[in-house]
């Protein structure tokens, strides 16, 4: 039996290009997965950042690399090495920009925007105290590339330091 006119056996090629599955796309998924388990997409423990101003410490603890649209946990911490009057966290509007504060416990007890950034009010903190904060929230999807402000403190009306913080938003 002869086969129909254009058809014809193929010779079986030796080449690693002829194969159906071709190399490339195992190579190309390896690298993705490296770029993921080396945290180039988010998902990576927070790291925390000290500034000690001498009278008091301030620690935050946040992702530094998130994606769009991911809730995420802040964790803010004053530790009082002096006796502060009014213990007040302001964050610079930048910083939250395009982004969805769900919760901050324990809620401060005043609240107010003043001079460019939020400022939350906790009253006295002795020497020796802790304030420990918890802000959860999430970043909005117009907010692409990152965003970059600062935290902080204040004695009342007295600016006891600032921490400046950058967080980078992955599509």
């Amino acid at each position: 039996m002869t086969a129909p006119d254009g058809i014809s056996e193929q010779p079986a090629g030796n080449s690693l290009w002829n194969r159906h599955a071709s190399p490339v796309s195992i190579l190309l998924l390896g690298a993705i997965l490296a770029c993921a388990f080396a945290g180039f997409t988010g998902g990576q423990p927070s790291p925390k950042t000290v500034a000690d101003f001498g009278r008091a410490t301030l620690t935050v603890k946040t992702p530094l690399v998130i994606r769009n649209g991911e809730f995420f946990e802040t964790e803010i911490e004053i530790s009082s090495v002096a006796a502060l009057s009014d213990a007040t966290v302001a964050i610079s509007a930048d910083l939250w920009r395009d982004m969805t504060v769900n919760t901050m416990i324990p809620a401060a007890g005043e609240e107010r925007f003043e001079e460019g950034s939020y400022r939350f009010a906790y009253g006295p903190l002795e020497a020796g105290q802790a304030l420990r904060i918890k802000v959860d929230g999430q970043i909005n999807p117009p907010l692409f590339a990152g965003t970059q402000g600062e935290i902080s403190l204040y004695d009342g009306k007295r600016l006891v330091g600032r921490q400046p913080l950058r967080i980078k938003v992955l599509p």
